[in-house]
C-alpha cells in the first residue's frame, strides 16, 4: 500500500469586401470573448501548471465524465505540487469520487500560514486567487470545492478553513493542525464545512500535542485545535459520538453549523493513506 497541491472594435470598411472581412474578424473575436469557461481550461492541466497571482497549482481531471467537484490538496513540507501529483493513489481516489484533484504549490517547499517559520507570501490571498481561478477556468464553486492536506499542508488547509471556509464544501486533513498560538474563535469564519481530520497516535513529526520547531515556533495541539473548530461551528454540546470511519475509531461531533466535525486517531505514524481519504470523502458526502 502506498502512503502518502483589448480593445475589440469593429469598424466597417468602405467596400463590400472590406465589410465582409471586417465582420468575419468581428465574429471571430466575439466568439473568443464569449467562449465557455471550459474552453479556457485548456490553458493548463496535467503537467502544465495553472498560474495565478502569487503562485500556481496543478490539476488532473477524472478520465471520464464531468467532475462533480474538486479536491484542493496542500502538500507537506519540502514537497511541491509536481511531486504531490505523482502520488497517484490519492489522485485516483479523488477521481473515483468524481472529483478533480488540484495540488497547490508552496513556495520553497513550505507554507507561510500564521505562526509558520517561513514568511514568503500572503497565503490567504494566494488561496483566494486559486479559488477564483478554479471557478473561472473550470466552474468549481463553494458548493463543490473541498480542501485537504498532509502535515504542514494540513495546517494550510486548517487556516484556509478558518479564514475562508465559507468558500469550501468540506475538508479531509492528515497529520497537521493549527500552530501555536492557536487562532481565536473570532478569527475564524463561523460557517466552516464538515471536517474529517485523521492523525496517528505514534506520529513524531507532527505529534498530536505538537512539537517545537527551532526555538521560536511550535506546532499546535490537535485536541485543542479540534475543540476550537467545534466551538466556532456551534456544534452540539453533548459528548461526541463514537464512529468508525475507514477502519479508524473517530469522535464525531454532530449538529454543527454546516456538518459534523470528526477526529479520527489511528495507531500509526506520520502518514496519509488513500483508503482513509476514500472513507473520509464518503463521510462528508462526496
Amino acid at each position: 500500500m502506498r502512503h502518502f497541491t483589448k480593445d475589440c472594435r469593429w469598424k466597417a470598411g468602405r467596400g463590400a469586401g472590406d465589410d465582409g472581412v471586417a465582420f468575419s474578424q468581428f465574429l471571430m473575436m466575439s466568439a473568443g470573448l464569449l467562449a465557455p469557461i471550459a474552453a479556457h481550461a485548456a490553458d493548463c492541466g496535467d503537467a502544465v501548471p495553472c498560474v495565478v497571482a502569487d503562485g500556481s497549482y496543478r490539476i488532473k481531471m477524472p478520465v471520464s465524465g464531468t467532475p462533480k467537484g474538486v479536491l484542493v490538496f496542500f502538500h507537506g513540507y519540502k514537497s511541491s505540487a509536481e511531486l504531490q501529483m505523482q502520488h497517484r493513489a490519492l489522485v485516483e481516489v479523488a477521481h473515483a469520487h468524481g472529483l478533480a484533484f488540484a495540488a497547490v504549490d508552496g513556495l520553497n517547499g513550505t507554507w507561510s500560514h500564521p505562526n509558520a517559520p517561513g514568511d514568503y507570501r500572503d497565503e490567504k490571498r494566494f488561496v483566494g486567487h486559486v479559488f477564483d481561478d478554479l471557478e473561472m477556468r473550470f466552474g468549481f464553486t463553494a458548493k463543490n470545492t473541498l480542501v485537504g492536506g498532509f502535515s504542514q499542508g494540513a495546517s494550510m488547509a486548517w487556516y484556509t478553513l478558518c479564514q475562508q471556509g465559507n468558500r469550501t464544501a468540506g475538508a479531509v486533513t492528515f497529520s497537521g493542525v493549527f500552530w501555536d498560538p492557536l487562532p481565536k474563535q473570532a478569527d475564524c469564519v463561523a460557517d466552516m464545512p464538515p471536517i474529517v481530520h485523521i492523525h496517528g497516535s505514534a506520529d513524531k513529526t507532527f505529534p498530536l500535542s505538537g512539537r517545537a520547531i527551532g526555538s521560536s515556533f511550535h506546532q499546535g495541539d490537535t485536541f485543542k485545535s479540534i475543540a476550537l473548530i467545534r466551538k466556532r461551528e456551534s456544534c452540539e454540546s453533548e459528548a461526541p459520538v463514537e464512529k468508525t470511519i475507514g477502519g479508524i475509531s473517530c469522535e464525531v461531533t454532530p449538529g454543527c453549523n454546516r456538518g459534523e466535525v470528526a477526529l479520527c486517531i489511528h495507531d500509526g505514524g506520520h502518514q496519509v493513506r488513500p483508503e482513509h481519504l476514500d472513507a473520509a470523502l464518503r463521510e462528508i458526502g462526496f
